[in-house]
């Protein structure tokens, strides 16, 4: 079942990743000037995949941080 945690918290970032890259990559094409707007939803992609990581942290300390002090 622990692997099974990690796997999907590895998963849900690389994912995420992915799906960021390709929201900057589309919004780099439609709009190659800076604007605001373009940049908030780089900003937003870019706090899912943090998200993310924060959340494959956390499972990542509770599966191990038990092993290491017992």
């Amino acid at each position: 079942m622990e692997w099974i945690c990690q796997l999907l918290a590895i998963g849900m970032v690389m994912g995420l990743e992915g799906i960021n890259t390709a929201i900057e990559a589309l919004s780099d094409y439609v709009q190659p000037e800076r604007d605001s707007r373009i940049g908030h939803i780089k900003d937003i992609s870019a706090g899912a995949v943090l998200i993310a990581a924060v959340v494959a942290g956390i499972v990542g300390l509770i599966i191990y941080l038990p092993r290491i002090f017992s």
